[in-house]
């Protein structure tokens, strides 16, 4: 995926997003997104800015790292570097949606889940994410998704956004034994 890729994968889901959760309330009633660190931080808040451009609504956004929630993180070699987490609203009966940029094992997912249940009991998490590469570990199934790569375990997704790499796109790239 491009940059024009992306950004019209993000205007289509931040009208999914809006489509799929106005069921019972108005559009911004109790909606807010929550988008996981790094990547998924940039994602939401574009997504949030473009909700709010076309609903004229003014969404709750957090920012939630879920690091020392995940099953695996005391297995790894290296000490894992844990981002701020960063939610300035309550999230009980909040209806959330929770950002990724790519949803591979189910893992970050659930261990996400799990830190937002520490903060509060929310009415409902949705999944989003830009890449989902399938192989789950779990079952853990998103809400939304940009775009369906299926992927080989010897392959990875990389996510590049201008915020934090300079360019926007997407690329799969054969997974070398320095990124294990």
């Amino acid at each position: 995926m491009d940059a024009d890729d992306l950004d019209r994968t993000l205007n289509r889901l931040a009208r999914q997003i809006v489509e799929h959760l106005d069921d019972d309330a108005e559009p911004g009633d109790r909606l807010a997104l929550v988008g996981m660190q790094t990547r998924g931080v940039f994602l939401a808040a574009r997504l949030r800015a473009k909700i709010e451009a076309f609903e004229g609504l003014t969404l709750p956004f957090g920012k939630l790292d879920a690091t020392l929630y995940r099953d695996d993180f005391r297995r790894r070699l290296r000490q894992p570097v844990v981002q701020p987490t960063d939610i300035p609203f309550d999230v009980y009966d909040r209806r959330l949606v929770l950002v990724d940029d790519v949803v591979y094992t189910g893992r970050t997912t659930r261990a996400a889940r799990d830190a937002l249940m520490d903060l509060g009991r929310p009415a409902s998490v949705r999944v989003l994410c830009m890449i989902d590469r399938g192989l789950r570990e779990l079952p853990i199934r998103p809400d939304f998704v940009g775009r369906t790569v299926p992927t080989t375990p010897g392959e990875e997704v990389r996510v590049r956004l201008t915020e934090t790499d300079g360019v926007d796109g997407v690329w799969l790239v054969e997974r070398t034994k320095i990124d294990d």
